[in-house]
């Protein structure tokens, strides 16, 4: 039984893609719309359980990828905050950083107009250090747009997985009168 009746086929773009969850009104109704095609309650509710395991699985995924992001932005922010303090700072001076854990040093740096910048992935770049702060800037005006919009979409998807909770108990429920009524009239 295929859940395209059920889940729009028009993807989402507006919400990273995630298709919407139809919700079913008359359930009688989708149950009998296609005479050709038998739909068991059984059948329909493993579609369903498929849909709702994939969306489960975004879930995941977009919640692992916003923890990522929540950890960058401090990194950046602090980065960013020691560049702009090395722009102010035109004389050499004293700073501890963190060697390995609990072990910190002293260095002193002296005046530059250049950083280097971890960009990741085993890539560190220089820049001067107006460069750095714009670079910086962006990166994190771009990492708070994201995560915003990771927000919106969680709560988008949230809907879609109680969508097909619904949709899944108001066909088993469906199935059980069902079931109760052909009992009867045994």
């Amino acid at each position: 039984v295929s859940t395209l009746s059920t889940v729009s086929s028009g993807i989402n773009a507006e919400y990273g893609g995630i298709p919407k969850a139809i919700f079913l009104e008359d359930v009688d109704g989708y149950m009998n719309e296609d005479a050709k095609e038998e739909k068991s309650a059984t059948n329909v509710l493993q579609s369903f359980d498929e849909q709702l395991q994939k969306y489960k699985y975004m879930e995941l995924n977009l919640i692992q990828r916003k923890k990522r992001l929540r950890a960058q932005i401090p990194d950046i922010e602090k980065t960013l905050e020691i560049v702009e303090h090395m722009l102010q700072k035109k004389e050499e001076f004293n700073t501890h950083f963190l060697l390995s854990d609990q072990v910190h040093a002293v260095a002193k740096v002296p005046p530059t107009e250049k950083v280097f910048l971890w960009l990741g992935a085993n890539t560190m770049l220089e820049y001067s250090i107006d460069e750095a702060v714009a670079l910086l800037t962006k990166n994190l005006n771009t990492a708070v747009v994201n995560a915003g919009q990771l927000d919106e979409d969680l709560e988008y998807l949230s809907n879609q997985i109680t969508t097909m909770e619904v949709n899944m108990a108001r066909v088993y429920n469906w199935d059980f009168k069902r079931r109760k009524a052909a009992a009867e009239q045994k």
